[in-house]
């Protein structure tokens, strides 16, 4: 049973936000879900796939124009928790638009931290931030690595989390953060690149990989993001930054090879090599022993399992996904 703690998630929209909803449904909690735009498909909204009735209720706040409303709707919700996955969070497209993503990552961020300072009966205030931070890294970094942001995304996130650090030296602000690796899963956009690489070869159609896939990831599975989401949103050190990632690297070519192995197709038939992104990082290596021996969390989902489960979720969602918007819509 869910405890006194009253919880809401803003970018409710998100996969990320999606899935923690119904990690905290599952666990009996009431959730006041949040996003700029009205609830998306059932198709990528896990919360909507099990039986939790009236567990997730949503409203419909723009984090640049509504926090009045966000403000009444914390004191109405006696909030004791907030989850903040709402920001641009596109790399490639801050090229082309830089100062929308200062406005929502920089600018409204700093006024929703300002007001949730003022809120009473907040104990935790959740950033859900990112390793574009640091940079490409040459090896297994910690949380107090230097921040050195290579696109305006990332210098955008890093100027929100410089902020924040500003709020808890001199408020003593209850934030924690989490980094996390590539996270992936059932519902996940259709622009990312495991469930573009399933559509495509499903489809029949090329998938063009940037750079020949030559970065490395860790790609880790939205279960085991929620689970240390929660427990670093319910026993996570104020004030401390939280890294949640695997150990096992792969290189995009590697990913989409395992993905149309799993589907009985042809890489050269499947695929064609595209110019590298400006910018783009070509490692995120986070070490993650900090959220292991703190909060004893353990990720448990392999990526070979992972993949199977996104491949399950787009033929249960087939006739619907053909028809759904495959590229990244941009909005101010």
């Amino acid at each position: 049973m869910a405890s006194t703690e009253r919880f809401v998630v803003l970018g409710s929209n998100s996969i990320s936000g999606a899935s923690f909803c119904n990690h905290l449904a599952s666990r009996g909690y009431d959730v006041l879900a949040t996003s700029r735009s009205d609830e998306l498909h059932e198709a990528f909204l896990p919360y909507k796939w099990q039986e939790h009735p009236g567990k997730v209720r949503f409203a419909r706040i723009d984090l640049n124009s509504d926090l009045d409303r966000l403000a009444e709707l914390l004191r109405s919700e006696r909030a004791t928790h907030v989850v903040n996955f709402a920001a641009q969070s596109m790399v490639a497209e801050s090229w082309q638009f830089p100062d929308h993503w200062m406005m929502t990552n920089v600018v409204s961020a700093v006024r929703l931290h300002d007001m949730l300072r003022r809120h009473d009966g907040l104990e935790r205030y959740v950033h859900i931030t990112t390793p574009e931070v640091y940079g490409s890294t040459d090896g297994w970094i910690d949380e107090s690595a230097p921040f050195n942001p290579s696109t305006p995304y990332a210098v955008s996130r890093a100027a929100g989390d410089m902020s924040l650090r500003t709020y808890f030296s001199t408020h003593n602000f209850p934030v924690v953060y989490t980094r996390a690796a590539n996270v992936y899963g059932p519902g996940q956009q259709l622009y990312r690149i495991i469930p573009r690489t399933v559509l495509a070869a499903i489809g029949g159609q090329k998938l063009r990989l940037d750079g020949g896939g030559k970065s490395v990831r860790v790609f880790i599975h939205l279960d085991d993001v929620c689970d240390a989401t929660y427990r670093v949103a319910t026993h996570g050190k104020l004030g401390e930054a939280y890294h949640v990632s695997g150990y096992h690297l792969v290189s995009i070519r590697e990913l989409v090879e395992m993905i149309l192995d799993r589907l009985g197709k042809d890489f050269d038939e499947c695929v064609e090599i595209g110019p590298e992104r400006p910018g783009k990082d070509t490692a995120y290596m986070l070490d993650s022993r900090k959220l292991r021996t703190e909060l004893g969390w353990q990720d448990r989902i392999s990526l070979e399992r992972g993949i199977d489960d996104i491949i399950a979720w787009v033929r249960r969602y087939s006739d619907y996904l053909r028809s759904a918007p495959a590229k990244y819509e941009h909005k101010p």
